[in-house]
């Protein structure tokens, strides 16, 4: 099966398949290109295998550079949705789905509206420093590391992290 990789379109996290084939192949064959061009090649490419709406075609080609220089090491300023952004990391494991269904609830019951990404690729969980999964990271910030948090302490975090949002 292809690779899904979720990234940030816009304001949404859309699942794009074959994205990290795509950039592996991007730094052969846009090498030395602008950043507009290697946009332009890699929308040709994904288009492919995923369906891209033409009138947000340029919303997916500034996505796809980002994630391009990401891959090849150039800093990248993350694209944020407005809210709070929450993110779980860990391969998919029993606890890592736990956790994720913990964080869920939890915004169900406090009716916070967070967006929500479970980031599985172990290169990207890396970039946050952790040692162990799984990890939750709310709005850039580590808040546990290696097991699930009470749901009461996940709330809380929430609604701190909601609080300095409106701020």
């Amino acid at each position: 099966m292809d690779d899904l990789t979720q990234i940030r379109i816009g304001k949404h996290m859309t699942g794009i398949i074959g994205l990290k084939s795509a950039l592996a192949d991007a730094v052969v064959r846009c090498k030395g290109m602008a950043d507009d061009q290697i946009a332009s090649v890699l929308v040709q490419m994904l288009s492919k295998s995923n369906y891209i709406e033409t009138r947000i075609k340029a919303d997916y080609a500034q996505a796809f550079l980002r994630e391009y220089k990401k891959h090849i090491g150039e800093p990248v300023a993350e694209m944020l949705a407005d809210g709070v952004q929450i993110k779980v990391l860990g391969p998919g494991c029993p606890q890592c789905e736990h956790l994720e269904r913990e964080v869920m609830s939890a915004m169900s019951e406090t009716q916070i509206t967070a967006g929500l990404e479970h980031v599985r690729d172990l290169a990207e969980i890396g970039r946050f420093g952790v040692m162990g999964s799984p990890a939750l990271v709310i709005d850039g910030k580590v808040k546990s590391v290696g097991s699930v948090p009470a749901r009461k302490q996940i709330k809380a975090w929430l609604a701190e992290a909601a609080n300095e949002t409106k701020s």
